[in-house]
């Protein structure tokens, strides 16, 4: 097998005559071969991808490299910083050795460089406050968050139902429990009972528990206004897209909320942007790390929303890429849709990683260059089999890449620098104060309180109308009593009750014996 013959086959498959991004060289028998280069056009990049590898296999760098390019092309780009230490990019790379002989290796005339940032936050400690209002949220995401069955499920379908019917605003979790406290006792019960459905107070208590445990996790505060808007995401500096990055390091043990929320603002996307066909290069390119936990115990409302959102985002110009640890953490309805792919090493320790290999393989194009099951344990740090869409949207060539290194620094931004980048932030000081409007729960105290004045009136009113039968009644009585307890009265008494009782025992009135 000649190497001529390889760096022919994957510079033919891999020739792009518009915008691209250089992902590294090829690699033929343990040789990175310079010239067979590796590119992935822009304008594929709405076309989804997948990056997967295990742990320490350099999918965060991979990641890193990606977003540069996009930047440096003039696409902004949405990406999670999963343990807080990819803040970096907005300083210019340290070169060392290791950069200088990757670099070397492939051909690639390296230069560092920093991007524009901007930090955000679902604690709103890290960074710029992502909120969303409930209503915006929606329940099926909420579903999601709070673990919820299908009766309950069904239930917060109610309560959005009704909210949107009676123009309720749901801002906040605070109205979420006041429109389920209303509609679970006394009149608003009543008055849902025939349109929309019973509640049952256990279901409702079992939601009411679960949004208690929701706020004592500390990200009750990603639901409320500002609401982030998703212009925002749209940004350029000096022609270079802005990388927004979601710091969620401070709230790694709740994965189902950031990873639903990273949903949510992909369905607004969905919502809201126009229609933009085939374009040169996305809008906007949405990187989701952790992708698992995504789907991990998904209903299957949640996981249809997913399908469609991944269906059809494609045509509004952006272009969304999971990263994971393996194939299988991916539906395959959602893994058919993913054109672009980047496998890093699979480890082989379990039967289960042996199963999750093969699979991986049949994913891939077959290749005339390598033995893939015995390659796939074999790549190194940086390294990574690659298949993506040329131009014409067909499948490349199944290569194993030496990757490019990024060009920005590798790591966190130190805590005055992060500091820094905050204090700089417009986008920070807009998001960094919540406002309270006046929603579902001041409406529904309203009405609350002005049932409960009606209710006191009606009361008043009977008690008046009580009060003035019982003098009547007392007065009557008074009457009564006086002619009842008259001497001519007592007497009269005596004779019939004298009488009756001696007709009822039979005795003869006693005959008056006249004298004479």
């Amino acid at each position: 097998m000649s190497k001529e013959k390889f760096i022919e086959s994957i510079s033919k498959s891999y020739s792009i005559a518009g915008g691209s991004i250089y992902l590294g060289a090829g690699i033929l028998q343990g040789e990175i071969l310079a010239n067979a280069k590796v590119n992935l056009p822009l304008r594929m990049m709405s076309r989804h991808g997948l990056v997967t590898g295990a742990t320490g296999s350099g999918k965060t760098r991979t990641l890193q490299l990606l977003a540069e390019q996009l930047s440096a092309a003039g696409v902004p780009v949405f990406m999670p910083d999963m343990k807080g230490d990819i803040s970096g990019m907005a300083k210019e790379g340290i070169v060392n050795d290791r950069i200088k002989e990757r670099a070397t290796a492939i051909g690639f005339d390296y230069k560092v460089s920093g991007y524009p940032i901007e930090l955000y936050s679902l604690s709103g400690k890290l960074g710029g406050q992502m909120r969303a209002t409930v209503t915006e949220f929606g329940p099926v995401l909420l579903t999601k968050i709070l673990e919820l069955n299908e009766v309950q499920s069904g239930v917060l379908m109610i309560i959005f139902k009704y909210a949107d019917d009676k123009q309720l605003p749901i801002v906040d979790l605070n109205d979420l429990k006041k429109v389920l406290n209303y509609l679970t006792e006394g009149a608003g019960a009543a008055e849902i009972k025939n349109d929309y459905g019973k509640i049952s107070s256990a279901t409702a208590s079992t939601i009411l528990r679960k949004l208690v445990a929701l706020e004592q996790q500390g990200v009750d505060q990603l639901f409320g206004e500002k609401s982030f808007d998703i212009d925002d995401l749209f940004e350029k500096v000096d022609g270079r897209g802005v990388i927004s990055l979601l710091n969620v390091s401070d709230i790694q043990s709740q994965p189902a909320i950031f990873s639903t929320f990273m949903l949510s603002l992909l369905a607004e996307l969905y919502q809201t942007l126009p229609e933009a066909g085939e374009v040169d290069k996305p809008k906007l390119v949405f990187f989701l790390d952790e992708a698992h936990l995504l789907f991990k115990d998904a209903p299957k409302a949640f996981l249809d929303q997913i399908d469609q959102i991944i269906r059809l985002i494609r045509s509004k110009g952006v272009g969304i890429f999971f990263c994971t640890q393996v194939t299988q953490d991916i539906p395959a309805n959602v893994l058919a849709q993913l054109g672009n792919r980047i496998h890093h090493v699979i480890r082989a320790f379990t039967p289960n990683d042996v199963k999750a290999l093969k699979e991986t393989i049949k994913t891939f194009p077959k290749s005339e260059y390598y033995d893939m099951e015995q390659q796939f344990t074999q790549l190194g740090t940086g390294q990574a089999f690659i298949t993506v869409l040329n131009e014409k949207g067909i499948p490349t060539e199944t290569v194993v890449t030496h990757l490019a290194p990024p060009s920005s620094f590798m790591g966190p931004l130190e805590a005055s620098e992060y500091q820094a980048q905050l204090d700089g932030s417009s986008f920070y000081k807009k998001y960094q104060e919540s406002i309270d409007p006046r929603s579902a729960f001041e409406m529904l105290e309203e009405r609350m309180v002005a049932a409960r004045k009606e209710d006191d009136v009606k009361k008043e009113e009977k008690e008046t109308r009580t009060a003035s039968t019982a003098r009547t009644t007392r007065k009557e009585k008074s009457a009564f009593d006086e002619v009842m307890n008259s001497p001519v009265t007592k007497q009269i008494g005596r004779e019939l009750v004298r009488g009756v009782f001696g007709m009822l025992f039979g005795k003869a009135p006693r005959r008056a014996t006249r004298r004479y």
